[in-house]
């Protein structure tokens, strides 16, 4: 359908739009005219992400004069592929509604495993090993000694590509391009889709990538500095951005890390004695171009890593004297790894900020943070000048150069925190050095400053008001949006006793409780037995998962469970969580129904959705609070509290509630689905914590649910499947119109707060 919205004329891919995807839009066009940033929260399985993109791609159409660029950043592979798969529809009824004029150019970039198609690169295990084994074959260095000696390997992949590139004949044809597209016009053409991808970046109208790409400062360096004012960045799925920031600007040391780091060193210095006698000219021209700063122009290939602080805060100075000869650099490099084994032989915690740290080092070894602060780029253009391929050798070497460069240019918002072992096994010595950072809003700064508009939307942004706050910006529309429904397909439930009405609970002080532990486990029996295909169960954590499996076994509860469901569990291991998932939606579409047991911060609850049979039912057992004795996690409260006035019982909380709602909202996945919540804990029943669930949940929580037992839990269970089983009007019956034509959206008009009034 084709429809105006203010003065834009939107093409929309389907014969009907829900009413919150018509507000959505229109909010989100307020944003852009604004040329501001915005946060909305949309509930799952109601289109948010075609809503986003017709929305922006046809607002690119009807303003030719001031073409805006989408950057679409997505968490997962999967994500990407699902987001491309939408645009590509999109494209074909633009085309077709538009003409040639809506041509477009869009991909998809990821790193060189999900890209590379040399066979031979490409089946290393992980992603270090595949960056490395592409280097070894494209690195300038080893092209050129490849023309003299026909025998050393390149990429021929790589070689067409460049060749194609230098006569200007390397392009993509307009078109949408998922990432196995890319791949396929790549060995088509027999050329590298990753240097392609890249190189099409500039050009493309819609990149699709993951967050790392604009928040990590090591890969944004590359990818996305020359990108821009007039992009519209979407972060989708963001309700842990403040995580991903966070963690962007972090690193963490042990042992092995620094074992690692003297044996790279000890090569590094083999590798400058070799170079010495052979071609010393070489470092002479590297200590030259350092004397100018580092300011220097690199073939594609050879960059890999930028500096792992932000932009701005990276002085455009040249390197500090006493680290330009290769052998200084090497022995500052000693000198700083030994003072760090020295920090790590510890037998207490220890916490300082980023200041003492540096004046430590510099009274103690000598190093001062200048030299720290140009570590990173120092090393960088040292494996440049060694001409060193294997990159993947090397990153316990990078890892302490990272943190050097971190505690170098930043003197807040950071905390250094040693511990000699993990405080949940406090028998097995384990000392870990960990330069974390709290402040969310370093990593996104860069990104609100440098684009006009950003979007910030997920299903679960509850409580609004609190992202503006942790990421430091000022939204021109934050709004959150309800699911209007046919039926009321959702059924929350606050279960607060078990049958023998004995209260339930994950708080420390029940948790392992028998008497709890046996009611959880009556609870899902008597469900089992009652909700027919997929049953999910989130737990607080994996310790908790264990030892509650583990009493359920003993008390033969598990054996009455599986003899109504087959039961599957998540790991810590991918691949057979992967293989567990497989052989869970096997065991619902024969119709024999399963139960999986999962955890609340696992990989499950974030990127696999239960639609359907897949999940008629989910319980939540406990509050997935953090683990509250992290001395990570305290620091960061602290810093909250002193530089935004966030107290610490609201941000856990705040955070504790969105990963439920986030686990809960798994299950209902579009408008003809519909599934139960089960939150299984009395916390939930007290009103400061359920009123920070997202709304469009809350709007379903009846007063009558809300205080539950066992029992009742089952008896609303099977009154809400009976109903669910009945036929209904997909367009809404009783005046409630959930499925907009173009004729409704035509005689339609508009609330003063934006609402639509039929």
């Amino acid at each position: 359908m084709k429809f105006q919205l203010e003065d834009i004329t939107v093409y929309f891919p389907y014969d009907n739009i829900y009413p919150e995807q018509y507000s959505y839009m229109l909010e989100l066009k307020r944003a852009l005219d604004a040329k501001g940033h915005c946060l909305l929260e949309m509930p799952t399985g109601t289109g948010k992400t075609i809503a986003l993109l017709s929305l922006i791609t046809s607002y690119r159409l009807s303003k030719p004069s001031s073409p805006i660029k989408l950057l679409y950043c997505t968490r997962t592979v999967h994500e990407m592929e699902k987001t491309l798969a939408e645009l590509k529809l999109l494209y074909n009824y633009q085309l077709q509604q538009f003409g040639p004029g809506a041509r477009m150019l869009a991909i998809g970039l990821s790193s060189r495993k999900n890209l590379c198609v040399n066979p031979n690169v490409v089946s290393a295990e992980n992603r270090d090993s595949v960056d490395a084994g592409c280097r070894k074959l494209t690195a300038s260095w080893v092209r050129a000694l490849a023309i003299e000696n026909p025998n050393v390997p390149t990429c021929s992949f790589f070689e067409n590509y460049d060749a194609a590139d230098k006569a200007g004949t390397s392009t993509l044809p307009a078109g949408v391009y998922t990432l196995q597209e890319l791949r396929m016009y790549g060995k088509e053409k027999g050329w590298c889709p990753y240097f392609l991808a890249r190189h099409m970046v500039q050009q493309a109208n819609v990149v699709v990538y993951s967050y790392q790409y604009l928040l990590d400062p090591k890969v944004a360096g590359i990818i996305s500095k020359e990108m821009e004012r007039e992009c519209v960045v979407v972060f989708d799925e963001a309700h842990n951005i403040d995580n991903v920031c966070i963690e962007a600007l972090s690193v963490s040391v042990r042992k092995q890390t620094l074992e690692g780091a003297t044996r790279n060193l000890s090569r590094m210095s083999q590798e400058i004695e070799r170079l010495k006698a052979t071609d010393a000219g070489r470092l002479r021209a590297e200590y030259n171009r350092l004397v100018e700063g580092l300011a220097q122009r690199l073939p594609a290939q050879d960059v890999w890593l930028a500096n792992p602080a932000l932009p701005d805060d990276i002085m455009k100075e040249a390197v500090p004297g006493n680290i330009r000869r290769a052998e200084h650099f090497l022995s500052v490099l000693r000198r700083f790894v030994q003072y760090l084994k020295g920090r790590l032989d510890t037998e207490n915690v220890e916490k300082e900020g980023p200041v003492a740290f540096v004046a430590s080092i510099t009274t103690q070894v000598g190093i001062d943070q200048k030299m720290l602060k140009f570590c990173y780029d120092r090393l960088h253009s040292l494996m440049l000048t060694l001409e060193i391929t294997d990159t993947d050798e090397f990153l316990h070497v990078q890892t302490i150069c990272d943190l050097a460069t971190l505690v170098g240019t930043y003197s807040r918002g950071f905390s250094i925190i040693i511990e000699p072992f993990d405080e949940r096994m406090p028998h097995i010595p384990d000392p870990v050095l960990q330069l974390t950072c709290h402040d969310a809003s370093l990593a996104i700064k860069p990104v609100f400053e440098r684009f006009q508009s950003v979007v910030i939307t997920s299903g679960t942004l509850s409580p609004i008001d609190l992202y503006p706050r942790l990421l430091n910006f000022n939204p021109v529309v934050s709004r959150s949006f309800k699911m209007s429904l046919t039926r009321d397909c959702i059924c929350p439930m606050v279960l607060t006793r078990g049958s023998d009405q004995l209260p339930v609970s994950t708080k420390y002080d029940l948790r392992s409780d028998p008497g709890v532990e046996k009611n959880y486990g009556k609870l899902l029996l008597e469900m089992v037995s009652v909700v027919p295909d997929g049953v999910v169960c989130f737990f607080v954590s994996y310790s908790y998962m264990d030892g509650i499996v583990n009493s359920w076994h003993e008390s033969g509860i598990l054996k009455d469970i599986m003899q109504h469901k087959l039961v599957f569990i998540e790991t810590q291991d991918v691949v057979e969580t992967t293989l567990a998932l497989d052989n869970y939606r096997r065991a619902c579409d024969s119709g024999r129904g399963a139960v999986f047991f999962s955890v609340a911060r696992g990989k499950v609850a974030e990127g696999i959705d239960f639609d359907r049979h897949y999940g008629r039912l989910v319980i939540m057992f406990g509050v997935p609070f953090q683990y509250t004795l992290s001395r990570i996690l305290l620091a960061r409260l602290e810093y909250l509290r002193e530089t935004f006035q966030i107290k610490e019982g609201d941000f856990l909380t705040f955070d504790a509630l969105r990963q439920a709602a986030q686990c809960v909202g798994r299950v209902i996945r579009s408008k003809a689905d519909y599934g139960m919540m089960i939150f299984a804990d009395k916390r939930y029943s007290r009103h400061d914590k359920r009123s920070k669930l997202p709304g469009w949940i809350l709007s379903h929580l009846r007063d009558a649910h809300l205080n539950l037992s066992t029992d009742m839990a089952v008896y609303i269970a099977k009154e809400f499947l009976r109903k669910m089983a009945q036929p209904y009007d997909k367009n809404g019956a009783l005046g409630k119109k959930t499925l907009l034509s173009q004729e409704d959206l035509e005689n339609m008009i508009t609330g003063p707060d934006g609402e639509m009034l039929l």
